[in-house]
């Protein structure tokens, strides 16, 4: 009972510390596209409990369990592509499969986060997502996790439970279970059994986001990497790589990999604090100190790395530094409202241009100093956001965390750069990087596509791994694609479009048909279809899936001017079964070629025997008079 009093006491003080909303418009903290000038507020779950509890977001102290070098160069990793945008979107996903046979699932990248949940085929408080929800029914590998002294059960004693609130109010809760994961085609582990929550409650923005869940890397019994590494599968160890700003995406390996040699490391205390935290002792603005004391960053839980949050919020001494030092060195640009008229942003206009490579010719470098000496470069898109609303016009994505002392570097500062959770060595990394690029920069090695994939329809009854996964044969493959680029564009150039994808597929361009383009904003949805080379012919399981895997995997390149594109649905199906009608028809021309053929021998026979008649000479005496020819 003591240590409950002491964690209800403990989630109070958490709770009243943290900002409910930085924006008063009620920004969404994990899921929806943010507004221009809407604030995250950090996401911190507001129950801590004993250790091992499912209701918990991680231990006190966290052990960290230690792999000799050897061990960590020999053990496989998992790389992963991430997708959307974190300004556009609020966050970014990866795709995980669950189950036998797998169910694909769009998950919010959250390192703050210590659970993996879906939502569950019963659960009647959940949001529409992105995909249907997880059948624990339709999967042959799932199981419950029974009620054990471990974990929270439910009211019947019978299985294991978890909650999560956040600061802003949304929750979600559920039953655990445990089921094969899958970590798609570019990774080298194989399918997993791990531990994961399905949904049978949601609310707030996990309700409304259109991602499907989130995906936990934070440190904790639950999280999906403390369980790679306790079953020695991976070392402990995991890397980011967010996409910059005019590139979304990016990539995430789960597990260690050869480090460049020229990244940046910082000390991570797990102690600490319950989240990713660094040792930053100071802020240079164009190569100047703040004149700051270095322990306005150690206040509260010090200076976290959060994935999910979106912006950087500073302690109001040190934004107020900051603030007046990059305004000091653009002094000569025009400044402007920003986007949201309910928050006093710092905005400037720039130019008509909105070149992203010019900008650190006119806003300051900055740089993260830390305990070490040694200090971590960012560039203007690292600490600027575009103006939703005038052209050529940026603002600061730096705000003040109001009453909490907490520094958090959210998503933004860490554009177009690598960060490598290295929990085994208690260190935190950092490497300027294209992240669209990474595999080939770093030369890290994926795996080859597995022979079938998961179906992601809409409507499972319809189209589900279940029917299609047995097919040898496939007819035709329907693929429902979103690109970045608006409709009245893209008209003109289907046609180029459609030879790209046949190229890319290497097939006929007769094989690829394009059609039904619909506009979706500032995106277009089109549907690709992609048929064999011969009507009477089909695509074996294997071919089908892999032009499939190609477009979830993004192995498919576009020139730029048809922006980026995602796999939003798909549809192998079987070969055409010939109608009543079509087999009557064949029957009858059949029937036609016969006769025909037997009429041309006919003809030929009577021919030959005509020309067999022996010649006989004309009798002399016979004479036939001449007649006059009668017109006709």
């Amino acid at each position: 009972m003591a240590l409950s009093s002491i964690a209800a006491t403990v989630s109070i003080l958490i709770y009243f510390s943290l900002p409910y909303s930085i924006s008063a418009g009620g920004e969404n903290i994990l899921h929806q596209s943010p507004t221009a000038g809407s604030r995250r507020p950090m996401v911190f779950p507001l129950f801590l409990s004993e250790p091992n509890s499912s209701s918990s977001s991680r231990s006190l102290s966290i052990p960290h369990r230690k792999l000799n070098k050897a061990d960590s160069k020999s053990l496989p990793h998992s790389r992963m592509r991430l997708y959307d945008d974190l300004l556009r979107n609020g966050y970014y996903t990866t795709r995980l499969w669950i189950g036998t046979p797998p169910q694909m699932f769009a998950l919010i990248v959250d390192s703050g986060s210590t659970v993996t949940y879906v939502p569950c085929s019963d659960c009647e408080q959940c949001g529409k997502h992105q995909d249907p929800k997880f059948q624990p029914e339709l999967s042959t590998t799932y199981q419950p996790v029974k009620c054990n002294m471990d974990c929270n059960c439910d009211d019947d004693k019978e299985q294991c439970v978890y909650e999560r609130e956040y600061a802003e109010h949304s929750s979600s809760k559920g039953v655990l279970g445990e089921d094969l994961i899958s970590f798609g085609n570019e990774s080298q582990l194989t399918p997993q059994r791990a531990v994961f929550g399905c949904e049978t409650v949601e609310t707030g923005d996990l309700y409304s986001q259109r991602a499907d869940g989130i995906i936990g890397l934070g440190q904790g019994d639950l999280s999906l990497v403390d369980q790679l590494v306790d079953k020695g599968l991976i070392s402990n160890s995991f890397g980011l790589c967010y996409g910059g700003m005019d590139i979304g995406g990016g990539s995430m390996i789960l597990g260690g990999f050869e480090y460049p040699s020229d990244m940046i490391f910082t000390e991570s205390d797990p102690d600490r604090s319950l989240y990713y935290n660094i040792d930053l002792t100071g802020i240079r603005v164009a190569g100047k100190q703040l004149l700051l004391n270095s322990r306005v960053f150690d206040g509260e839980h010090g200076a976290v790395l959060d994935s999910g949050t979106t912006y950087a919020y500073l302690p109001d001494a040190a934004f107020e530094a900051f603030e007046e030092a990059v305004m000091r060195e653009v002094s000569t640009l025009k400044q402007i409202d920003g986007p949201d008229p309910n928050f006093k942003d710092t905005c400037f206009h720039v130019a008509a241009s909105n070149d992203v490579s010019e900008l650190s010719k006119i806003f300051p470098s900055v740089e993260m100093v830390f305990k070490t000496g040694q200090s971590w470069l960012l560039s203007p898109e690292n600490y600027m956001f575009r103006h939703a609303k005038v052209h050529g016009a940026y603002c600061l994505g730096v705000f003040p965390n109001g009453k909490d002392h907490t520094t958090l570097l959210g998503g933004i500062v860490v554009r177009n750069t690598l960060v490598v959770y290295d929990r085994e060595n208690s260190k935190v990394g950092f490497w300027r990087t294209n992240c669209s690029e990474l595999s080939d920069r770093l030369h890290i090695d994926g795996a080859t596509p597995p022979a079938t994939l998961p179906s992601n329809d809409s409507s499972p009854s319809q189209n589900s791994s279940t029917n299609l996964s047995g097919l040898s044969q496939i007819g035709q493959i329907n693929l429902d694609i979103q690109l970045t680029v608006n409709s009245s564009y893209l008209k003109p150039r289907i046609e180029e479009l459609s030879k790209l994808f046949s190229k890319e597929l290497d097939v006929e361009s007769s094989q690829v048909i394009l059609s039904n383009l619909t506009s979706k904003g500032n995106n277009t949805l089109i549907r690709m279809v992609v048929v064999p080379p011969e009507p009477s012919t089909w695509f074996s399981n294997l071919t089908a899936t892999s032009i499939v895997s190609r477009f979830t995997n993004h192995q498919i390149k576009l020139p730029e001017s048809f922006g980026n594109y995602q796999l939003v649905n798909y549809k192998l199906e079987p070969p055409r079964k010939r109608t009543h009608n079509s087999i009557v028809v064949i029957v009858i021309g059949i029937i036609a070629v016969i006769m025909g053929l037997s009429a041309y021998g006919a003809w030929l026979i009577w021919k030959r025997k005509q020309t067999s008649i022996p010649y006989k000479p004309v009798d002399e005496q016979v004479i036939v008079a001449e007649q006059e020819l009668q017109p006709i």
